[in-house]
Parts: C-alpha cells; sequence; structure tokens
C-alpha cells in the first residue's frame, strides 16, 4: 500500500470500522428490516419518549432504527454508556496484529463532545448518523475534527503526524508490501503539500474539505458506505 492508499484510508477508515462495530452488535444482520421479532423485541426497550424523539429529529434514523440500534448498545454497553478503555478493546479485536490503542484514543476522544470521559447512546447516533446517513460535507466535517487533535480549527504537521503513527501502528504492519518506518512523516509532507493551499503551516477546514472533495478514490469509496443500514 502506497502513500495515497493510506491517505484514503486516513479519510475513510472511521466509516469502515463502524461498520465493523455494527456487525458486533449485530445490527447490519438485523438489516433493520420489520420482522414481528423485532416488534416483540421492541416492546421490551425502555427509553424516554421525549429524548427518543429529539435525536430522531437531530439524526437521519427513524424512531423504528432507534429503538432497534438503543436495543443493540444497550445489550454490549448495560450501563448506558461506552468508556475509552471499550472501544480499545473493540478496535483490538479488529487489527490483532497491530496496536490500535492510540487511534482508538483519538477516535473516543472525537465521539465524547462533551468530553466527560464517556459515550453515551446520543453521542452514538449523532456521530453514528453522520458517518453512515450524513452528506459528503458532514462527512468531512467529522473527519476534521478526529484529526484536529486539540479543536483549534487547525491541523497542524505535529497532529497529523500522531494520528498517520496511530493509523500504521493500527494496520501499517499489516500492508504489502511493509511500509517504511518513516513512511507516516513522508504522508504528513504529502498531505500538507496536496492541502495546504496558502502554505501557512496549518491546514484549514475548507482547504481539508476542498482537497478531499477533488479526490476521486476518496469520494468514490465514500459512496460505497452510503445506507449502510
Amino acid at each position: 500500500m502506497n502513500l495515497e492508499g493510506l491517505e484514503m484510508i486516513a479519510v475513510l477508515i472511521v466509516i469502515v470500522l463502524f461498520v465493523k462495530i455494527l456487525e458486533q452488535f449485530g445490527l447490519i444482520e438485523a438489516g433493520l428490516e420489520d420482522s414481528v421479532e423485532d416488534e416483540l423485541e421492541m416492546a421490551t426497550v425502555r427509553h424516554r419518549p421525549e429524548a427518543l424523539e429529539l435525536l430522531e429529529a437531530q439524526s437521519k434514523f427513524t424512531k423504528k432504527e432507534l429503538q432497534i440500534l438503543y436495543r443493540g448498545f444497550k445489550n454490549e454497553c448495560p450501563s448506558g454508556v461506552v468508556n475509552e478503555d471499550t472501544f480499545k478493546e473493540i478496535y483490538s479485536q479488529f487489527f490483532p496484529q497491530g496496536d490500535s490503542t492510540t487511534y482508538a484514543h483519538f477516535l473516543f476522544n472525537a465521539f465524547d463532545t462533551d468530553h466527560n470521559g464517556a459515550v453515551s447512546f446520543e453521542d452514538f447516533i449523532k456521530g453514528l448518523s453522520i458517518l453512515l446517513r450524513g452528506t459528503v460535507q458532514e462527512k468531512l466535517n467529522w473527519a476534521f475534527n478526529l484529526y484536529d487533535i486539540n479543536k483549534d480549527g487547525y491541523i497542524t504537521k505535529e497532529e497529523m503526524l500522531d494520528i498517520m503513527k496511530a493509523i500504521y501502528d493500527m494496520m501499517g504492519k499489516c500492508t504489502y508490501p511493509v511500509l517504511k518506518e518513516d513512511a507516516p512523516r513522508q504522508h504528513v509532507e504529502t498531505f500538507f503539500q496536496k492541502m495546504d493551499k496558502n502554505k501557512d503551516g496549518v491546514v484549514t477546514i475548507d482547504e481539508f474539505i476542498e482537497s478531499c472533495q477533488k479526490d476521486e478514490n476518496i469520494m468514490r469509496s465514500m459512496q460505497l458506505f452510503e445506507n449502510v443500514i
């Protein structure tokens, strides 16, 4: 896998892995389709109707889909929240040959929007709605937020290097041909040559979105994950 391939993974890996999480929850197999069994199981799901209606308005999921997602969420997370250790455990299952700890940490922080150390069902749904049903612009906004580690509105070379090292640690050693140890730093330089339009040493959200939208590989890959569920 060359640097271009790693760049595409850097933008899309969140979506791919969330599909894996849905499989883990058994939600893709369920397909969110109508069935008598689903209706019976939904009758046992407890929720606050006001909160459910609010989530329906704030997301791209129907009320029934939210009920089924909640059932799966509660089955996997009886406490009602996901902590960082759970995130790390999930990702380690998909990359047993690598170290996904750091990437899972960055991803957890992107979902933990109120920074309280836990991802609630509401946090989960809002992120999932963007990743699976959002527009290209919404998905790229979410990806930018992931890479903007300190949330100052810019991606620096140091932040992108941290992300690239995390991705490399998670899956780089499993690629063929094996990437060189300096591949993450080379990627950062390539990234900034393409995206830092005014050469000021940082990438803004406008620069990030414009560059991604001009990349046919990224756009084509994003389309593959539209309406997964």
